[in-house]
């Protein structure tokens, strides 16, 4: 199975410049915890993503406002995205080395193709590679900086 068998297409996406709200919504209407965000909503370049986790440790935690805009809280960094054509177990050792549950799946220019979460690894390569998946779901979880 591919990153594109595996993938929830044509994701929700916010716009570095709107609200932080906007992004809340997202989550909370579509049930997601992860929204990409792109540079413009017709190239959909990936430029970031903004997560429940972003929300709560750098816009609650912190009191800002809700007009904020997204790029003051979105992840910028080391983006985690692989190819339409990587394989499942290409997808579990990104997540496994680096500690994400949703992996973006982009082209070779990052034009935004979808979104990988955990839940779609289990889903479709659970029953056929319960050992793999039961692995990269342990290392996913475990805190950064233990050893194993």
């Amino acid at each position: 199975m591919k990153a594109r068998d595996l993938m929830t297409p044509r994701p929700f996406v916010v716009l570095p410049d709107e609200p932080i709200l906007r992004a809340a919504e997202i989550m909370r209407d579509h049930d997601v915890g992860a929204v990409p965000v792109v540079d413009g909503r017709e190239s959909l370049v990936l430029v970031g993503v903004i997560t429940d986790r972003d929300l709560a440790i750098r816009h609650v935690a912190a009191a800002h406002h809700h007009d904020c805009p997204v790029r003051e809280h979105m992840s910028t960094g080391h983006l985690v995205a692989v190819r339409p054509e990587a394989s499942a177990d290409d997808v579990m050792k990104k997540m496994r080395r680096c500690k994400v549950r949703r992996v973006m799946v982009t082209d070779e220019g990052g034009v935004l193709l979808g979104v990988v979460a955990q839940a779609d690894v289990v889903r479709e390569e659970g029953d056929e590679h319960p050992r793999r998946v039961e692995k990269m779901l342990e290392e996913i979880s475990e805190p950064a900086g233990l050893p194993r």
